[in-house]
């Protein structure tokens, strides 16, 4: 008895601390999955509008437990979720090939209806695998099966592009870079498939291509990190060329190597790995600053026996190297969990309350955003931890020159305070967005209290109908740029109410 009582109390001080320590900065996200229709759209070939219906439902629920992005998976197998050059996928219209009907470019939908919402749109890229199933190819004749045969490997009853061929290298960034250039994005993702997962001693047949190319090179493994090593560079340089605000992050396997083989290792025991398995060498992309941000998906809970997310999460923060590491949380675990870790949403809350306390830049990435249908009560769990505004963390290597505050003015009326703003000449094309803070009854003005945040806007005027409730409010709004550089305060505006 004496035991259950001390959980309870130290479930109780979690929400409490997660509560009182919610941060104004925190990277809030949830992948959206369309391979196998996971998490979008619900069924293959369903009309565009229920499509778009569903896409809506998904970023409403979404925003409700407080995130301000989301990672949709636009290219699952070599095919598309937009037009362009590959295959559009039967994932979406229930042919490959074949476009939605009545025919709307989702993409743009997508990234439109998130921005709607003031939340970013990172388009996620599985830049490698060609096939889910080898042994079956409906696509058509402009499917990269089809026109380059000889880029194909099948392994493990699935089939990818040869990572080892320098012209396939180029072919995947071509597709990315494509959408970079026509939409709206603010950033490229990508999952931990660069070579496949181990499967038993099944060998990769790229041992052509390391004959071709691999000269060099001490061994295959070397040369097949190098092949990983050169597209991360060579994409994140061409995205910066092309619009240098577009973020660029990795969701890796969440251990990089165990400290058997590497003493700058984590403490985590067997299993398959970024660096030896994947040929992924996430901690010199960090060093190197190849890529924004890195998302190790952390799918384990506290005190696992091989990989234990309080070995993890220190790990992955000392190894950051001066740019962001978002943590991805299986959220997955918890579908059909009669007991352990995941049978409640104890664990999960604990994770983000570990995050908080020790990361640089605090961030819960929910793998995926289906879960939140399949599990009752994570999404009022989730949801009481995030009720203030978060804004992404800033990345001050890309742009840190935050725009001038706005000038604004509050009109008092019977039906609240109309507060109306305007930026300073020659500053709006600058701004994206606005923040309204109201301070009540002579609190001091402190931007760092998220609580203060009543509404984040795109347009130039709010509606506090609260306003007449409080003897004297104080109103400070902000502007934002794309990459969530905020600006100092605008002179104070302030209405009194006679009492």
């Amino acid at each position: 008895m004496m035991r259950s009582l001390s959980l309870t109390a130290y479930i109780l001080l979690i929400a409490f601390c997660l509560h009182a320590q919610t941060p104004k900065r925190e990277f809030r996200a949830a992948w959206i999955a369309t391979v196998a229709n996971i998490d979008w759209p619900s069924k293959q070939g369903l009309p565009s509008e229920q499509q778009q219906q569903e896409f809506i439902r998904r970023l409403n629920e979404l925003q409700h437990i407080g995130c301000n992005a989301v990672i949709v998976q636009v290219r699952p197998a070599s095919d598309l979720m937009y037009p362009g050059d590959e295959p559009w996928s039967h994932y979406l219209t229930g042919r490959q090939g074949q476009p939605p009907f009545p025919y709307y470019d989702p993409l743009k939908f997508m990234i439109e209806e998130t921005h709607k919402r003031n939340m970013e749109f990172h388009a996620w890229f599985n830049p490698y695998r060609a096939l889910t199933e080898s042994a079956k190819n409906p696509n058509p004749k402009n499917h990269v099966t089809y026109k380059h045969p000889n880029w194909i490997i099948n392994y493990a009853g699935k089939a990818y592009i040869n990572p080892g061929i320098p012209e396939a290298r180029d072919y995947v960034i071509d597709i990315i870079m494509d959408v970079v250039k026509r939409y709206d994005i603010d950033g490229v993702h990508l999952d931990d498939y660069f070579y496949p997962y181990r499967s038993g001693r099944l060998e990769f047949g790229d041992y052509a291509a390391f004959s071709q190319y691999g000269h060099g090179f001490a061994s295959k493994d070397d040369w097949r990190r190098d092949n990983t090593n050169r597209f991360i560079s060579q994409l994140n340089a061409a995205i910066k060329r092309e619009k240098n605000y577009v973020k660029f992050g990795v969701s890796p396997f969440g251990v990089w190597r165990n400290d058997t083989k590497d003493p700058d290792g984590s403490h985590t025991h067997g299993g398959q790995t970024c660096y030896d398995d994947l040929y992924a060498d996430v901690v010199l992309w960090l060093k190197k600053g190849w890529v924004d941000y890195i998302m190790p998906q952390l799918y384990w809970e506290h005190y696992h026996r091989a990989a234990a997310f309080d070995v993890l999460l220190p790990w992955w923060e000392n190894h950051s190297y001066s740019r962001h590491i978002y943590y991805g949380l299986g959220v997955y675990r918890m579908v059909g969990a009669g007991h352990g870790p995941w049978a409640s949403s104890n664990e999960l809350l604990w994770q983000i309350r570990d995050i908080r306390r020790t990361a640089k830049n605090p961030s819960q990435v929910f793998y995926s955003a289906s879960i939140f249908d399949k599990v009752y009560g994570i999404k009022d769990s989730v949801a009481k931890q995030n009720i203030y505004y978060a804004f992404p963390p800033r990345m001050t290597w890309l742009d840190s020159l935050a725009p001038a505050p706005p000038i604004v003015k509050a009109i008092p009326s019977s039906q609240g305070t109309l507060l109306q703003w305007q930026m300073p000449q020659g500053q709006q094309k600058t701004v994206v967005r606005y923040a309204v803070y109201r301070f009540i009854n002579n609190e001091p003005v402190n931007l760092d209290r998220s609580d203060k945040i009543i509404r984040v806007v795109m347009n130039n005027e709010v509606l506090d109908a609260d306003a007449n409730k409080y003897r004297k409010c104080t109103y400070i709004v902000t502007a934002f740029d794309r990459l969530w550089n905020e600006s100092k305060a605008s002179i104070p505006a302030e209405t009194s109410t006679d009492r």
